[in-house]
């Protein structure tokens, strides 16, 4: 929620919309979360649906009255579309053009022309951490597996070698890299510096997705030794392209976001001076709106234009590539809802006196809520959201620094062991040609290795700053 600041969230968490105490707030808590759970895992009901249900049932558990249950739910959805639906909706503009433009085609087969056989596990990594940067998760994977697929059978790799540091590269982004909506939602929810949080992420991205990729993929070649199934070779969306944008042009329009964001980053820590006009200029260049707005605008022209898109073929892309975030944007704002109605009934400060008496580091607790949470539900934007709204306050009186560290502790959660319940796992299950268990002892581990080790090294930066 852009509007509210922590303090606001810290004095809503000191006034709940009910007297219930810790016991009945905690068995609240559980309650409504397991509402959730059950909705989505055993009648497969919709996200959206399950976390308004969810919402609703929180606040009758905790006794709070069923008008100001409904209050609280709508302000946190709308505060959290308003915060970041928009930002949500030019990050899928921007991958749609990527993709349909052959843009990311010219990335992936300009790197793989010149990697060698021994550093194609590190290609494959670094195509997909380019890629998966603009991408949803589910995207990047469908854009990828022909590039996996075609590599593996014309080197005569084993599938997982070549498979496990792309499917790395997509699920680091994912988690821990905005303007991915999971990372979003949870900086928006904890009051985080946008620009301090990715310099933050990549920092910690890069070693993760190093150990999680190219390193583990070594060990799962190992344990699950498979080739590539004829069958599941689709056809590239560049196929039908009579040309596609050059590959320094595609790397710099996707990169475009990001450089602003972290100038801006810099220009804050360096500079520190509201009045200062380069602090000024900074600050709207590099604000997430206009970062991805700038984006998008110049990849109009530099992928879409340099693919011989018409104007009609332009506003068509566009208009398809909104579509399939409908769901998305309802989870993630019913996420801030069912976030909302958690600090409203008083959890924030039960939170809180909770993490004080037993002295757990904040760090630590919002991880291990995230893990609980994903482990439940299989969502990773799930879990991120519920998660940030739990250990929100926490974040009052925290350095912006910690703060960031708060929302990449809660992305590395929830990417803990994807398993049975996570659309991820049959996703790569059916694309790649395993069982259950090849899944579990490849993609799974992959999953809780990316977790562990952010999280390690989380904790290792916040030694630090």
């Amino acid at each position: 929620m852009t509007s509210l600041s922590v303090e606001m969230l810290a004095a809503d968490a000191a006034e709940p919309i009910t007297s219930a105490g810790n016991a009945q707030l905690g068995i609240a808590v559980l309650a409504g979360i397991a509402v959730i759970v059950l909705l989505i895992t055993k009648f497969k009901l919709h996200a959206f649906l399950a976390l308004t249900i969810g919402s609703l049932a929180l606040g009758a558990f905790a006794g709070a009255p069923l008008a100001d249950t409904i209050k609280s739910f709508s302000t946190g959805l709308g505060n959290t579309v308003a915060g970041v639906g928009v930002l949500i909706a030019l990050g899928a503009i921007l991958g749609k053009l990527l993709a349909d433009s052959g843009g990311a085609d010219q990335i992936v087969d300009t790197i793989l022309a010149k990697a060698s056989r021994r550093s194609m596990p590190w290609a494959m990594v670094l195509i997909a951490s380019v890629i998966g940067l603009p991408l949803f998760f589910e995207v990047g994977i469908v854009l990828l597996i022909p590039v996996v697929l075609m590599v593996a059978k014309r080197g005569n790799y084993s599938l997982m070698r070549i498979g496990i540091p792309a499917l790395a590269g997509l699920s680091v982004m994912h988690g821990l890299i905005p303007p991915h909506p999971g990372p979003l939602v949870a900086i928006d929810a904890v009051g985080a510096n946008l620009g301090v949080t990715l310099a933050l992420g990549l920092v910690v991205a890069i070693p993760t997705v190093i150990i999680a990729g190219p390193v583990f993929s070594r060990y799962a070649a190992r344990w699950v030794d498979i080739q590539a199934p004829e069958h599941m070779i689709p056809t590239r969306p560049s196929e039908d392209l009579e040309k596609r944008p050059g590959f320094g042009v595609t790397v710099a329009t996707v990169m475009l976001p990001v450089v602003l964001m972290l100038v801006k980053a810099l220009v804050d820590i360096v500079v520190d001076d509201p009045e200062n006009a380069v602090q000024k200029v900074t600050d709207v260049i590099g604000s997430p709106l206009i970062a991805l707005l700038a984006a998008v605008i110049v990849a109009l022209f530099t992928l879409g234009r340099a693919a011989g898109f018409t104007k009609e073929r332009l506003s068509s892309t566009v208009e398809k590539s909104l579509a399939p975030i409908a769901g998305v944007l309802l989870i993630v704002g019913a996420g801030g809802g069912f976030k909302q109605t958690l600090i409203d009934i008083g959890v924030g400060q039960m939170i809180l006196e909770f993490s004080e008496n037993w002295s757990i580091p904040a760090l630590l607790l919002a991880w291990l809520i995230a893990v609980a949470i994903r482990l439940a539900t299989g969502s990773a934007t799930v879990a991120t959201i519920s998660a940030a709204g739990l250990v929100a306050p926490l974040a009052a009186g925290m350095s912006t620094g910690e703060t960031a560290l708060l929302v990449l502790a809660i992305g590395a959660g929830s990417l803990f062991f994807s398993h049975v319940n996570d659309a991820g796992f049959w996703l790569v299950k059916e694309y790649f040609g395993m069982n259950v268990g090849q899944t579990v002892k490849t993609w799974s581990v992959m999953e809780t290795i990316i977790s562990v080790v952010a999280l390690v090294f989380v904790l290792l930066l916040s030694l630090l700053v």
